[in-house]
This record gives C-alpha cells, structure tokens and sequence, in this order.
C-alpha cells in the first residue's frame, strides 16, 4: 500500500498522535490522583485504629511485612 505524504497527511497524524500522548497523560494523572486519595485514606484509617484502639507506631512496621498473598482469597 503506498501512502502519499502530503502535508496534510503529516499534520493529521500528528493529530493523532498528540491526542495519544494527551490521553495516555491524561490517564497516568487521574490513576496518580486515586493512588494518592487511597494511600491519604489507608494513612487517616491507621491513625483511627491507633487512636481508637490503642495501636503503637508499629502497626505500620507490621501491616508492611504482612504477607500480601494473603489478600487474595
């Protein structure tokens, strides 16, 4: 298949490709946005716990060296 590249063919997929990168960049802020609102929301649940029952600072130490294979069920 042979493609003719006009300038208008050039300026059109340059189009596409900005609107790739913008989404792609788009998509890595909002995934950046939740990991942060989950990680403040994990951090205000410990101080809870801590504060409601009585747990040290290292229940951090130990929540960090719990198995993860034991989320999955």
């Amino acid at each position: 298949m042979k493609v003719i590249m006009s300038t208008e063919y050039k300026t059109f997929f340059k189009e596409i490709k900005e609107r790739i990168h913008r989404a792609q960049y788009d998509a890595l802020k909002a995934v950046n946005k939740e990991l942060v609102n989950l990680y403040w929301d994990i951090g205000k649940s410990i101080v809870t716990k801590q504060e409601k029952l009585g747990w040290g600072k290292a229940i951090v130490e130990t929540l960090a060296k719990t198995p993860a294979n034991g989320w999955r069920n």
